[in-house]
């Protein structure tokens, strides 16, 4: 009898595994894309909660790159390039998308693809507009001084 009970728990275990597993397999399960918008505003005051009240962390600059972590009313937490969380006032954020050069020298070439022309080199911290993501790996941008092109994904964040 020990070993009937034994088999049983076994089964429950290895069924609630399987249907645990699966479940991240049905339809409407899947995980939601990123969602990353920018701050609207020069000198945006970010905070340990959403609260005008909260202890300020930093002031982040207009067109910085954050990644929407939590939305709550009229307050959003989000991530930086850094991975720094903070919370932001809703009306501080835009969803006109920018990245931020990760890497000491980002190349961005005519089109998506190293054997082209390179049309200029973009130094880390610098945030360039985010114009597209049409081409895997690539992202087509726009310099604040509107040369436009494509930089690897791996040399930016925010895409």
């Amino acid at each position: 009898m020990g070993t009937n009970i034994l088999k049983s728990v076994w089964l429950k275990n290895r069924l609630g595994v399987l249907l645990v597993g699966m479940s991240f397999m049905l339809p409407g399960t899947a995980m939601a894309a990123m969602e990353f918008l920018s701050i609207a505003d020069n000198a945006v005051i970010m905070y340990n909660a959403p609260s005008l009240r909260a202890d300020k962390l930093f002031i982040a600059s207009r067109y910085l790159p954050v990644e929407v972590v939590v939305n709550v009313e009229d307050w959003v937490k989000v991530r930086d390039s850094g991975g720094s969380l903070a919370w932001v006032e809703k009306k501080s954020l835009s969803t006109q998308r920018y990245v931020i050069v990760t890497v000491p020298l980002a190349d961005i070439y005519q089109s998506a693809d190293i054997n082209v022309q390179r049309l200029f080199q973009a130094e880390e911290n610098i945030v360039m507009e985010w114009l597209d993501s049409d081409v895997v790996g690539w992202v087509k941008v726009r310099h604040r001084d509107g040369q436009v092109g494509y930089v690897k994904v791996s040399q930016v964040w925010g895409s």
